[in-house]
């Protein structure tokens, strides 16, 4: 063996390279407008007013708006901005109340991260809803706020709805854009999948990519038409164009397992498709699909000009009758559903009880300690404790160098600006950093929140720059405190967190390979089987999105992710497979016996059974001698093999 390079060990190691690379982006223009004038604008009026601190509760509040305003569509900004807002004033408001009471704010403080974490379980706006409740609370506990009990939440919330009312005002010119443009962008998703059909490396990430994509659009056309009363034509045009495209997706695996490269001319005609969905046209010009050579190759040219016939229709009614996934449950339906998880989930009791821990502990040694300004401590814990959020490990880290840097500019600030009229500007500037490095990731949103902060806390507090060394300490103080009590003596088995969901999966996908070869003459099947399809994809989504996370975490946790997701994509693969070979009988190709789909089948819940009692990846090795090698379910089976023989490099055999 070669010895290793004094540059390859001086090399930081892979975790924190993941962990600190920024996400590429680009810079969201709107938002930082919005950010520029929500934060400055409640300053000035308090400089005017003579009751700058007032103006600083009213930006404090923005600034919240301004982390939450990450919707594209109109009706998901108020639901992402106003509806923590309320929450928010609620933590305020019992946080100033306990200000000053020792041990029963403490007590307080602590039940209300309980109940905080409990919340952030249900969604992603309950998410928001519950880290600004502990967030405002913790502030209300830990600051002495001026006025009476009831300005505070007021301002905030004033400040907070500030945002939002900026976020709406292009509302009436532009209703419905956002979700046009996100079924646009699926679609030309779809064409890069059909242009990269033949290429292995890139077909993967552009059929990731276009999962993702209909993840997004379908959760923002379903979340406007849930809040919309009766049917509206034009949400049921979006579904049913956005529907139009599983028919390619399914296409798609088909033409990739064939080889060979589609014509130029037919992704190209799915970006004319995408930009009349765009503009809201009915007219995407002649399509020029050329004559389709190859069972795949006609059933890519048949989902084509199905969408097609769709997108250029102006007809109402056909598109009512493409609306398959229907109206989203009610909203008394779903509020029980929530508030059925929130009581009696172990996953909602297990992180209220890990961030009431963490938040108790952190309140008990400021109140035994003295800490100037503790309440940063639990508020870095607030953010950092958030695993929806992403790994807590790297969140710690990332916490911790952002807060370094956000700490340098803002010694610049407080130590050269003088306090006044040149905090609008300055406020300006640093809230512009906000939106635009938010996207790069959360070391980089750190950085920006952090000196914004300060020179709002500086403007209720009058501290300076004495303010500066006492926050990194409170910040290193948060980290250890959720690395130690909230990560470290919590280990989420790696059942809970990963095995068993991709457990889940495997088996889920042996229930759709024996679905894909049953009886078709049910017309609601072929649906099913397309809504079983996407929620696979769907899922295996999200597992690949918790794998990240893990990647950027230390070991043994980031190396055993590494082992193990070879299997994830061998998942994808099978699922990929299946639907191939599902269009190749659709084309005309033999069915494949029952016994074969059986077989295929038990061997993928076998996996599962295994990957539900093992940390360990095992190769198995899988004997498929009396299967029809020149049947459709042939590459299946091949798929099925490789995923029963990946096994843990430490556990191959040399």
């Amino acid at each position: 063996m070669r010895p290793e390079s004094p540059a390859r060990r001086l090399a930081p190691p892979e975790w924190l390279v993941r962990t600190l690379r920024p996400h590429p982006a680009p810079i969201p223009w709107a938002a930082v407008a919005r950010a520029c004038l929500a934060l400055s604008l409640p300053l000035a009026i308090g400089l005017a007013a003579g009751q700058p601190a007032y103006g600083a509760l009213a930006s404090m509040g923005a600034l919240s708006g301004v982390i939450g305003d990450t919707a594209d569509a109109y009706r998901m900004r108020i639901l992402n901005i106003a509806v923590p807002q309320l929450f928010g004033a609620v933590g305020v408001t019992v946080g100033s109340l306990v200000f000053g009471h020792g041990w029963v704010a403490v007590a307080t403080v602590t039940g209300v991260a309980l109940v905080s974490g409990m919340i952030s379980t249900i969604g992603a706006v309950a998410s928001v809803s519950g880290l600004l409740l502990l967030l405002n609370c913790v502030i209300g506990a830990g600051l002495p706020l001026p006025g009476e009990w009831w300005l505070a939440p007021l301002l905030m919330t004033g400040g907070g709805l500030l945002v939002l009312a900026l976020a709406l005002l292009a509302w009436p010119m532009r209703s419905g854009v956002p979700e046009r443009a996100a079924v646009a962008a699926t679609y030309r998703s779809v064409a890069n999948m059909l242009a990269s059909a033949a290429d292995p490396e890139n077909y993967v990430e552009t059929r990731y990519a276009l999962t993702q994509s209909l993840n997004q659009a379908y959760d923002l056309v379903l979340a406007r038409r849930a809040l919309a009363h009766g049917r509206n034509p034009e949400l049921v045009r979006l579904l049913a164009l956005l529907n139009a495209l599983t028919p390619i997706a399914e296409a798609a695996p088909a033409a990739h397992q064939h080889g060979v490269p589609l014509p130029a001319a037919v992704p190209d005609a799915v970006r004319r498709l995408a930009d009349a969905v765009d503009t809201g046209s009915t007219d995407a010009g002649p399509l020029d699909l050329p004559e389709p050579e190859g069972p795949a190759a006609r059933a890519v040219d048949h989902a084509v000009r199905h969408a097609a016939d769709l997108v250029t229709s102006k007809d109402t009614h056909r598109a009512l009758d493409a609306d398959r996934l229907g109206r989203p449950a009610a909203l008394r339906v779903r509020a029980t559903r929530a508030a059925r998880h929130l009581v009696l989930s172990g996953a909602s009791w297990r992180y209220g009880l890990r961030l009431a821990v963490c938040i108790g502990i952190a309140q008990i040694l400021v109140s035994t300690v003295p800490v100037p300004r503790s309440y940063w401590v639990a508020l870095t814990i607030t953010f950092v404790l958030k695993p929806d959020f992403g790994s807590v490990f790297s969140r710690a880290v990332l916490r911790a160098l952002g807060t370094a840097v956000g700490l340098v500019l803002a010694t610049v600030v407080l130590a050269e600006v003088p306090r006044g009229w040149w905090d609008v500007p300055v406020m300006i500037i640093l809230a512009a950093l906000i939106p635009a490095l938010t996207p790069r990731g959360y070391g980089y949103q750190t950085a920006a929140i952090t000196p914004a902060i300060l020179l709002l806390s500086d403007t209720l507090n009058h501290q300076g720059i004495g303010l500066v060394l006492p926050r990194l300490l409170d910040s290193l103080m948060g980290c250890a405190i959720a690395l130690v009590a909230g990560y470290l003596l919590w280990p989420e088995s790696w059942h809970t967190r990963i095995g068993d969901r991709l457990a889940d999966a495997v088996t889920d996908t042996a229930t759709y390979v024996e679905r894909a070869f049953g009886p078709s003459a049910d017309p609601d099947v072929p649906a099913a089987r397309a809504r079983m399809r996407r929620r696979l994809y769907r899922d295996l989504s999200v597992i690949r999105s918790e794998f990240q996370r893990a990647l950027t975490e230390p070991p043994p946790t980031g190396r055993r992710a590494a082992a193990w997701w070879p299997l994830v994509v061998a998942v994808e693969r099978i699922v990929d497979a299946t639907t191939a070979a599902r269009i190749r009988v659709k084309q005309g190709a033999p069915v494949p016996g029952p016994a074969e789909v059986a077989q295929a089948a038990e061997q993928l819940r076998e996996l599962a059974e295994r990957l539900r009692v093992s940390d360990v990846l095992e190769g198995v090795r899988v004997d498929f001698s009396e299967a029809d090698r020149d049947g459709v379910l042939e590459p299946v089976r091949q798929e099925v093999a490789a995923a029963r023989a990946i096994a843990s490099p430490h556990r191959r055999r040399v």
